[in-house]
């Protein structure tokens, strides 16, 4: 059934310039969870995921594929927590620092390049490229620089502000 439901669904995400990432029908007691996983290369906007909800839904309610029992429908995007796994992840990710492990590697780098199957890294100012293929998993690392600790107060002073750095 996931698979009609993915050629059902994916026209209507691709309408929302978006990609359906995940699709995933799983069963909570007597009812069924469908949860979807949006993605795109231009990041996924709230609003959006919200109006490709509505369209969804309002698809799944005039169509029979999801027959008669009830279900829970949930729409997001992929977020910082999920593997990076497709040549997509790998390509809109540029510019990311990744946690990489696979069986000859086992290292942060920051994304520089991907041109498939070969993703190369910035590791410590030295670059490595290695087949995207060969790697059993792959995270993206959540930074917090001095940028992004000054945006977020103004009115905090300089002292304040390296005192947090120092904490994380």
């Amino acid at each position: 059934m996931s698979d009609e439901l993915l050629a059902e669904l994916e026209p209507i995400v691709a309408q929302f310039d978006l990609d359906l990432d995940e699709l995933r029908l799983t069963k909570a007691g007597k009812r069924r969870v469908l949860e979807i996983v949006l993605d795109g290369d231009h990041g996924v906007d709230l609003d959006v995921v919200a109006q490709v909800s509505r369209a969804i839904s309002e698809h799944l309610d005039a169509s029979t594929i999801m027959g008669e029992l009830p279900y829970l429908l949930e729409v997001g995007s992929r977020g910082v927590g999920r593997p990076l796994t497709k040549p997509a992840h790998w390509s809109r990710n540029i510019g990311r620092l990744v946690k990489v492990v696979g069986d000859a590697i086992d290292v942060t780098g920051r994304i520089v390049a991907f041109d498939d199957p070969l993703v190369t890294l910035d590791v410590d100012g030295q670059e490595r490229s290695v087949d995207y293929t060969t790697i059993s998993r792959a995270m993206i690392e959540v930074e917090f620089n001095r940028k992004a600790i000054e945006d977020l107060s103004d009115d905090e002073s300089e002292d304040d502000v390296e005192d947090f750095e120092d904490e994380a």
